[in-house]
């Protein structure tokens, strides 16, 4: 077999594996709430990183749907996590990523998580609206 076929071949294993542990970490992760998993290996994982467990809490939803017009194009999306602090007028949006080079899809996780700024801006529009990514092979926590 040629190198230059090996290499694609490895590339799409690789791609399916990277599919499939993110289907099934998302699916884990949308089980997890703060206080109920407790003894979750991936709760614990986040309860060592305190700036996340406020995305895990009570208040949090998952797999939100968002849908609307942005400079006239429809789009439809769906928020891995949401936190709506109506106390305080603030949302927080959390997206996981599984990747594990951060700069590959980088620039379109950014366009995708501020599509889902813009969509909620027309639901909230007097809240501040904040979005990160979870990096899930590091539990690192980037602002967008």
């Amino acid at each position: 077999m040629s190198n230059k076929l090996r290499d694609v071949i490895s590339r799409i294993i690789q791609q399916e594996h990277a599919t499939e542990t993110g289907r099934v970490t998302h699916a884990k992760l949308k089980n997890i709430t703060a206080g109920l998993n407790t003894d979750d290996p991936l709760y614990k994982e986040i309860e060592k990183h305190p700036e996340l467990v406020k995305f895990f809490g009570k208040n949090s939803e998952t797999e939100i749907p968002v849908a609307g017009y942005i400079n006239g194009r429809f789009v439809s999306r769906r928020i891995d996590r949401l936190v709506i602090d109506h106390e305080n007028k603030l949302v927080y949006i959390l997206d996981y990523k599984t990747d594990i080079d951060k700069s590959t899809y980088h620039e379109d996780y950014i366009q995708q998580i501020n599509e889902y700024v813009e969509l909620l801006r027309g639901i909230y529009p007097q809240y501040d609206i904040q979005a990160f990514i979870l990096w899930l092979n590091d539990f690192s926590l980037e602002k967008v």
